[in-house]
């Protein structure tokens, strides 16, 4: 299932962009204008750096989620994003001995669909279970072998056994990460994810980061979402035709981010 935290972020991210953009045109230091900064003058200044695409200041406030109940699916598109950190649980490290799953919506709803869903889960988990404990066997008598005492051949011989059975795995497999995006690659993640046209998994996961991140710096992220949230769709002849519901559902999300304001 899945679950997003934001475990971590800029303080006062809007003083920050906006200490860093007046800086630019300034030619007091840092400290005097931190101490002239306050908050409606500091949304203003946000609201003005938008209005005419001056981005470059925003990159100076980032945001840290951690991000757990994904697919490895997921994982491949999201990394996509390169100006982004990431830390990823690791396949040859871990021994998935509770292997866990994604299930499409889709499967979900359709009962052919999830049970033959299911049986390819259970079957592939055991098949990597299997896999790896014979791989484990045989690394380890070659350590043992080799005059390694028990207890480092076992672990060693994990680790080789984990790196080769995770071959087997489905995309479907679970992995958390934690991920770190400066709030201009965040406006740039949720313009692309957000969109209806993009994978469900993903579009949700953009969702709740926004949802997040929204209430902590409601200027930066006043006009972030899809981009038919402010302007005209993007995507061309691909449009899916619903730019004034996206609007409207983007509206209903601020509300809630914010309290039900």
């Amino acid at each position: 299932m899945l679950n997003v935290k934001l475990i971590a972020h800029t303080p006062e991210p809007e003083r920050v962009v906006s200490a860093a953009a007046r800086l630019c045109y300034s030619a007091v230091g840092v400290d005097a204008l931190l101490e002239k900064s306050a908050p409606e003058k500091d949304a203003k200044f946000v609201q003005m750096l938008a209005s005419f695409g001056h981005d470059s200041p925003i990159e100076h406030a980032s945001f840290t989620f951690g991000i757990e109940g994904v697919s490895r699916a997921l994982l491949a598109q999201i990394t996509r994003h390169r100006l982004a950190s990431f830390s990823v649980q690791s396949q040859r490290y871990v021994r998935l001995d509770d292997f866990r799953f994604v299930i499409p919506p889709e499967v979900e709803a359709d009962p052919a669909s999830k049970a033959a869903f299911l049986k390819a889960m259970e079957e592939e988990g055991q098949h990597y279970l299997n896999i790896a404990a014979a791989l484990q066997e045989k690394h380890k008598a070659a350590f043992l072998a080799q005059g390694l005492d028990e207890k480092e051949a076992n672990k060693k011989a994990e680790k080789l056994a984990n790196e080769d059975a995770r071959f087997v795995l489905p995309n479907a497999c679970e992995t958390k990460m934690v991920v770190t995006m400066n709030a201009r690659s965040l406006q740039n993640f949720f313009r692309l994810r957000c969109c209806n046209r993009a994978q469900w998994e993903i579009r949700a996961l953009a969702e709740e980061m926004y949802k997040l991140v929204y209430p902590i710096a409601p200027n930066l992220f006043a006009k972030s979402g899809p981009g038919c949230v402010s302007g005209a769709c993007t995507e061309g002849k691909m449009t899916c035709g619903k730019a004034a519901e996206v609007r409207a559902h983007y509206q209903e999300l601020k509300a809630q981010a914010l309290g039900g304001e």
